[in-house]
Parts: C-alpha cells; structure tokens; sequence
C-alpha cells in the first residue's frame, strides 16, 4: 500500500470545550501513539483529512505524517476515525506510529471476483460469509483489499480462508477452515412457505397450551381456597368455645380479713 502525506499540528486546545473550538476553526483533533512512542495531541486539517478519506479505496489508510513542518516524517496507520451519526462530519482520529521494517496485523477486506458457476447456471445465491480477514505483512505490503475468485463455485461450495491465496508478502491468520465465501442453493417457494409454517406452529401450539393449562390450575386453587376456609372456621370455632370457658372458670377465695 502506498502511503499519502498528511500535515498535522501539535494541540494546543487541550482543556474542556477545546475539541469544539477545534472544529470550528476547520481543523480535527487526532492522537497519535505506538510501541516506542508515547501518547501525543495533535490537531488536523479537516478537509485534508476528509478529502484523503474519500479518495481511499480501502478502509486501511496509510500516511506519511509531517509534524509542526518537521524534516522527519513519520509512518502512521489511521486506526480509527469517528464520525457524527448526523452528518458524518469527522470528529476525531487515532493515528499508529508504526515502522516500515515492521510487520502490522490488520484486517482487510474481501472482495469476491467474477460470477460463480453455481448462481450462473444454478440459479444459487452467492453468500459473503466473512467480509474482512486478518492479515500480517510489513506497510509497503498492506494490500486494499484480498481479491478471491468465485468463478468456478458451485452450489454448496465454499471458499475457506486456507484457499485464498494472499498477495506476495502477505499472510493471512486466521483457521484455514472457516468460509469466507459460499454458494447456498436457491430456496423454492414451497420451502419457503414450510419454513414459514414450521416457524408459526410452535408459538400456536404454545399458546393453546398455557390456556389449557391454566384452565386446568383454575379448579385446583378454588379447592385449595375452600380448604383454606374451612381451617379459617375451624379455628375460629376453637376461639369461641376458649372465649365460652372462660366465664365459668372459679375464681380464687378471698382472703378473710
């Protein structure tokens, strides 16, 4: 991948509500950080920023980062942006110093080339089971994006990751047996209408279930109510002769004086 220039500027509005007059002055705050260097404030131009965004063709971006109009300039890959959810507007990016006799680990997207034989043909649906994978190579080798070849895939066919074949220089991680791409075959509108009624048939027989079920509870609590009552008025009979007692008990003699 071949790396872009990228002016940035130290941050000099670092304090609450400095990000703010940042953006609206034109400009973007951004950190930069790696391995073997430590966390530093920087600040830059908006649209040079959106602009080398826009014209990338892949998610990686790679930058030859001057600083303050320094001499030396520094390798960095944008790790990440963030965007307004309204507008899209870039409101801040991450930036890794990296070295370019070091090897990354990033991931990549896959991108599927040609027409399979199994949709061609087979009316099948081509399915993008995995759309990035994870790849390690040194920066000058960071490719785009993985081109894989579906050409010759036929219905119930699939594409692992231990069938690409990588860029020179490039190396894919990962287990060689997951799917990245898929031929599935096409789903008539019989099954269509069986998967349909396989999937509303639980939830009905459910629900005349719970009905019945609680149908059938319904005289079981009246009797354990009953039973209830009739201890109620046991006890409130066993009260009544205590309190009938009570009268008749003797009193102790009276002492003469």
């Amino acid at each position: 991948m071949k790396s872009v220039p990228l002016t940035a500027y130290s941050r000099t509005l670092t304090r609450r509500g400095g990000a703010k007059k940042l953006r609206a002055s034109g400009r973007i705050p951004a950190v930069i950080y790696g391995a073997k260097t430590k966390p530093e404030n920087l600040e830059v131009d908006r649209k040079a920023l959106e602009d080398l965004i826009h014209h990338s063709a892949s998610e990686n971006l790679l930058v030859d980062l001057t600083v303050d109009k320094q001499t030396a300039k520094r390798l960095a890959l944008v790790q990440e942006v963030q965007h307004f959810a309204l507008t899209g507007q870039v409101l801040h990016i991450d930036l890794h110093e990296i070295s370019e006799n070091e090897k990354v680990t990033v991931m990549v997207p896959v991108e599927p080339v040609g027409e399979a034989v199994g949709v061609k043909t087979g009316g099948g649906v081509l399915e993008h089971v995995l759309f990035k994978v994870k790849v390690r190579c040194l920066p000058k080798d960071l490719p785009e994006q993985i081109h894989v070849d579906v050409t010759n895939l036929e219905i119930g066919k699939a594409i692992h990751i231990g069938d690409m074949q990588p860029p020179p220089g490039v190396e894919i991680l990962g287990d060689k047996h997951i799917s990245v791409l898929a031929v599935a075959a096409p789903i008539t509108e019989a099954e269509e209408q069986a998967a349909e009624a396989a999937l509303a048939t639980p939830g009905e027989v459910e629900m005349i279930k719970e009905k019945k079920e609680e149908g059938e509870a319904a005289p079981a609590e009246k009797a354990s109510a009953k039973d209830t009552d009739k201890d109620k008025d046991k006890d409130k009979d066993k009260d009544k002769d205590k309190g009938a007692a009570k009268p008749e008990e003797k009193k102790p003699a009276e002492k003469k004086k």
